[in-house]
This record gives structure tokens, C-alpha cells and sequence, in this order.
């Protein structure tokens, strides 16, 4: 034989391979489950959070993707108020009306 040839490991070899290094990572990972904030950089993480959850017209001056334009800019074109009658409608009551809520009470 010229050269060593690599031995065929059939699936029960392989899987204990794959379980010996799994097993040999799991020693040496270290799992980081505590979390606490640095009290020098405290008013900057503060501020980070809060800015974070802004809506994205108090985040940043201009829409920053294709659905931020819509809806961007959300303040109304007209100021209404309530004695506006463009805007809002108040029950004006006609003859036919007053006919027509008599006729509904007395059928109840």
C-alpha cells in the first residue's frame, strides 16, 4: 500500500464523535446569565432606551423606509373644533323624523 487510507466510519462512530465534541465545548462555554448595567455609563444607557422606544417621527427627521412615509405625517391639515359644521354633525330633528321616532316608541 502506498499511502494510509482514511478508515469508513459508519454512523455509530460518527454520532459518538459528534457527541464527544458537543460534550467537549459544553466544558469549556461559559454561560453569562447575570446582567447589569455599568453605573458610570447609567444615563446614557437611559437615554439609548428611551430613544429607542420613540416613535420613529420623534426618532429621526425624515422617513427612514418605504413604510415610514406612510402615515409620516399624521397631524390633521385642518385644525377642527366643535363648532366647526364641516366637520361635525349634529341630530337636527324634522317633521318627518319626530313622525318617524313617535311611530317607532309607539310599536314597542
Amino acid at each position: 500500500m502506498a499511502g494510509k487510507e482514511k478508515p469508513v466510519l459508519d454512523i455509530v462512530h460518527q454520532n459518538s464523535i459528534h457527541v464527544e465534541t458537543i460534550r467537549k465545548e459544553q466544558r469549556y462555554q461559559k454561560l453569562h446569565t447575570e446582567f447589569s448595567i455599568n453605573p458610570h455609563r447609567t444615563s446614557d444607557f437611559i437615554d439609548a432606551f428611551h430613544k429607542a422606544h420613540q416613535e420613529p417621527t420623534k426618532k429621526y427627521a425624515m422617513p427612514q423606509t418605504e413604510s415610514h412615509e406612510i402615515g409620516w405625517l399624521s397631524a390633521p391639515l385642518i385644525p377642527s373644533t366643535r363648532n366647526d359644521r364641516r366637520f361635525n354633525f349634529s341630530r337636527i330633528s324634522t317633521d318627518v323624523t319626530i313622525h318617524q321616532e313617535k311611530a317607532m316608541r309607539a310599536s314597542n
